[in-house]
């Protein structure tokens, strides 16, 4: 999934636009569409605004393109579809319209009828055949998808999608659950989406990024509502310049310590990584509890970290005693001397991250926290979190994020393809990131980022969320350099020109 030019690029040291500050539910959107009627803007003209932006989109990433395909729905889908196909026969194109079924309302019947006279044809969608040379606009269901796509609608999304033709979807790809981004049928994958009047939530989290394409924004010339309403979610794009100052007369003591309590045998990598991450963050000093057979590799890797041997809990005394925020779990292991010194963090009662095993730890006695805390799971570590399947966890992940807040109190980001945030104010949805990351140890650096941010004294919902954008900024620049697989400690070279950026 990539964004258009209306979107501030990942790693831009700037805000989002107004317009595209939060993503919405379909019954908001409905809700605000009814508003702007109610206010005098006619349900036509705002589909000759949208047919209007979809058409500029289409020639802007199809400018040769000589033949279109409308595959029309019944409601206002649909009849964006059909202005879109009438603009388009107008000035040069070879239109079709292809209905699933008769337009229901007044508004998509005189839609159609605009093509009609515009000389485009119409057909039922049964007489559906491309040739493979025509641009193909899903202006089926848009956000009106009810129930999953099956039967022969499916078959046909399957055939098209087999066939890999350049398809614009307009508001959402059909079958794509427009609250949740889930996909409990067939869903119509897009090559580009175009989103009109309000983005919807569903396009930016889970499996939405297998199916939107390059998504654009048009808001018709329509200002959002002034308050958001509930199911509204913040857009997450870079962090704006200067949260994260550093005071020319700073010493190191000024940024904070951090504590790693990470790396059982065999998986010191995962300890490093985060503390490293830490450290990269910006925090003053970083030290990292481990297991004694990982201290010569670490110092190796990285001679600013100071390294300590654990055996047994009451080894963490000294350390807890220094530290003003506690990392706890990548790479801990599930056994005894974890769990040793899981317990005794617990009872230090810092300010700490639970991430990896340290969440699985967390699971097996849930509640809220009874002190300062930020959670890092992924769908899994989340389903165990939750106390039911990941599946579920993916089917709605806006509901597993704030499920996780409430339980335990503390700001969370469920991580994954639109990693989410549980901010002070509500949800969040991160923009950044990119299949590149999908590898071992990028949540490793992400805890890091989290509790080194922390550490220098930004409060915990601000850190997380600074972490983020932090981590899906680096990991868009990288993957820009280092091709479609990255390793996670090849973020820590673009992490250095982002916070230079942000620090200002």
């Amino acid at each position: 999934m990539s964004w258009s030019s209306a979107q501030a690029p990942s790693g831009a040291p700037s805000s989002l636009p107004e317009a595209l500050a939060f993503a919405y539910t379909a019954e908001a959107s409905q809700a605000h569409d009814h508003a702007l009627q109610a206010g005098g803007l006619s349900a036509l003209q705002l589909m000759r605004r949208a047919a209007e932006a979809a058409y500029a989109t289409l020639r802007r990433h199809w400018p040769g393109a000589e033949t279109l395909l409308v595959l029309a729905g019944p409601g206002h889908n649909g009849g964006d579809g059909a202005v879109l196909a009438g603009l388009a026969q107008r000035r040069g194109l070879h239109c079709t319209v292809y209905y699933l079924a008769p337009p229901k309302t007044e508004t998509a019947r005189r839609a159609k009828e605009f093509a009609e006279a515009a000389g485009v044809a119409i057909a039922p969608l049964a007489a559906f055949d491309p040739h493979g040379d025509e641009i193909l606009v899903d202006a089926l269901l848009g956000t009106g998808a009810a129930r999953p796509v099956t039967g022969s609608l499916a078959v046909l999304f399957e055939r098209i999608n087999a066939l890999a033709l350049p398809v614009l979807a307009l508001d959402l790809p059909s079958g794509l659950a427009a609250d949740t981004g889930a996909a409990p049928g067939a869903v119509l994958r897009a090559t580009v989406t175009q989103s009109l009047l309000l983005p919807k939530r569903g396009a930016f989290t889970g499996e939405a990024r297998n199916w939107v394409g390059q998504w654009t924004h048009a808001d018709l010339a329509c200002a959002p509502p002034t308050l958001p309403p509930p199911g509204t979610v913040r857009l997450l794009g870079p962090i704006p310049a200067g949260t994260l100052p550093r005071p020319a007369a700073a010493h190191k003591g000024v940024f904070g310590r951090v504590l790693v309590v990470a790396g059982g045998t065999g998986m010191g990598g995962a300890g490093l990584l985060a503390a490293e991450a830490a450290l990269r963050a910006g925090a003053g000093a970083v030290t990292l509890a481990t297991a004694p057979e990982h201290l010569a590799p670490a110092l190796a890797r990285c001679p600013e970290l100071m390294v300590r041997g654990v055996l047994h809990r009451r080894d963490l005394d000294p350390l807890l005693a220094r530290a003003d925020v506690v990392l706890l779990g990548p790479g801990l292991g599930l056994d005894a001397w974890a769990q040793g010194l899981f317990g005794r963090v617990l009872e230090a009662g810092l300010p700490t991250v639970f991430d990896a095993d340290g969440l699985t730890l967390l699971a097996r006695s849930p509640g809220p926290l009874p002190f300062p805390g930020l959670l890092t799971p992924h769908p899994g570590e989340a389903g165990r979190l939750l106390g039911q399947p990941t599946a579920d966890v993916e089917a709605d992940r806006y509901a597993a994020a704030e499920a996780l807040g409430l339980r335990y109190g503390v700001p969370v980001v469920l991580k994954g393809a639109g990693a989410l945030v549980v901010e002070d104010a509500g949800l969040a949805v991160s923009l950044g990131g990119n299949s590149a990351m999908a590898t071992a140890g990028m949540g490793d650096v992400l805890a890091g980022l989290t509790a080194g941010l922390w550490a220098q004294g930004l409060p915990p919902a601000q850190a997380l969320t600074a972490a983020v954008q932090l981590h899906g900024a680096a990991g868009d620049r990288a993957a820009q350099v280092r091709g479609p697989s990255l390793l996670a400690r090849d973020l820590f070279p673009e992490l250095g020109p982002l916070l230079q950026a942000y620090a200002s």
